[in-house]
C-alpha cells in the first residue's frame, strides 16, 4: 500500500564540474531540451530532459552550497572517476545513436551488446559519469 503519495521520479542529479560544457554535451549529443536555467544567486539551477518526457537531470555544478571545499574536491576526483552511478537512457534505434555518438567523437565505454534485455552501448559525458543508451528487446 502506498501511503506516502509519491507518483513519480521528477529529477535526479548529476555531478558536473562545468555546467555550460555540460548543457552543451547533454543538448547537442544527447538531444536533451534546457527545462530551467534559474540564477540563484548561490547557485545555478540547471534542468535538462528528454523532449516529451516530464523526468528532468539537474546539472548540478560540484562545490558549494551542496559541498566545502574539501568534500567538492573529493566529489570532482569521483566524478572524473565515473564512480558516483550513471544515466540510464532509451533509444529506438541504438546503432544509429551509437553511430552518431561515435561519429561526434563523445568518448565509448562499450560498443553496442546484445543482451537479453536488449541492445545497449556505454559512453562517458565529458567529465566522467557514464551514460548506457539501450534499445528494449521486442517481445
Amino acid at each position: 500500500m502506498n501511503t506516502n503519495h509519491i507518483t513519480s521520479l521528477h529529477i535526479r542529479s548529476v555531478p558536473v564540474l562545468d555546467q555550460d560544457e555540460a548543457l552543451d554535451f547533454y543538448t547537442t549529443h544527447l538531444g536533451f531540451e534546457v527545462r530551467d536555467d534559474i540564477d540563484l544567486g548561490f547557485m545555478r539551477w540547471l534542468t535538462v530532459g528528454v523532449p516529451g518526457q516530464d523526468t528532468s537531470i539537474l546539472l548540478e555544478l560540484v562545490g558549494a552550497p551542496m559541498h566545502d571545499e574539501t568534500t567538492a574536491a573529493q566529489v570532482r576526483e569521483l566524478v572524473a572517476k565515473g564512480a558516483l552511478g550513471g544515466v540510464f537512457l532509451l533509444s529506438d534505434d541504438v546503432h544509429a545513436t551509437y553511430a552518431a555518438l561515435r561519429d561526434a567523437g563523445v568518448e565509448i565505454t562499450q560498443e553496442p551488446v546484445e543482451q537479453p534485455y536488449g541492445t545497449d552501448f556505454g559512453i562517458r559525458d565529458p567529465f566522467g559519469n557514464h551514460v548506457r543508451i539501450n534499445q528494449p528487446a521486442t517481445a
